[in-house]
């Protein structure tokens, strides 16, 4: 599907996050401080799909599954209220990446299914992964590419030459 195929009339497009979110989530992806980002931010997906993401493990998924989960739901509420009344949404609406609002909801689905399947959940992953794909068929390689695009490298200043004073004692 192209990016004009998925600006059609029932794309459903979320609010903007709060700054103050975004600056907070800007500040760290370490646990510590997603956790703190959701606690004072509950009702934003972007944080509870962040949160979901930095502590995954797939030897140890379940963690991650309940935060995915959360943000999953949060956003589920918040697409509700975006699409309440507005009949462009009925049907099979999509939920476009290129809206970046839209990205914390599908990151939570995209955490949720990896979740799942680290937890043997191969059925319910699998229809995570087809919620993703129906939604925008473009998500989860955006996520995967954002994922893996590669950290820069930070050269450090050359080495500077020692200066040796060599005399006699």
């Amino acid at each position: 599907m192209t990016a004009d195929a998925q600006s059609s009339d029932n794309a459903i497009r979320l609010p903007v996050e709060r700054d103050a979110v975004i600056e907070l989530l800007d500040a760290g992806g370490e646990p510590r401080v997603l956790k703190l980002v959701v606690a004072r931010y509950p009702h934003s997906s972007l944080a509870w799909a962040k949160l979901a993401d930095a502590v995954y493990d797939p030897d140890a998924p379940l963690e991650s599954y309940a935060y995915a989960l959360v943000g999953y739901h949060r956003g589920t509420e918040a697409l509700e209220q975006a699409a309440d009344g507005d009949q462009a949404a009925t049907g099979n609406p999509s939920v476009p990446w290129s809206h970046e609002p839209n990205r914390g909801y599908l990151r939570s689905i995209y955490v949720l299914s990896r979740a799942a399947d680290a937890l043997g959940e191969a059925d319910e992953a699998a229809r995570f992964a087809e919620l993703l794909k129906r939604l925008d068929p473009t998500a989860a390689t955006e996520i995967e590419a954002s994922r893996t695009a590669p950290i820069p490298v930070h050269h450090p200043a050359p080495p500077t030459e020692s200066i040796v004073i060599r005399g006699e004692d």
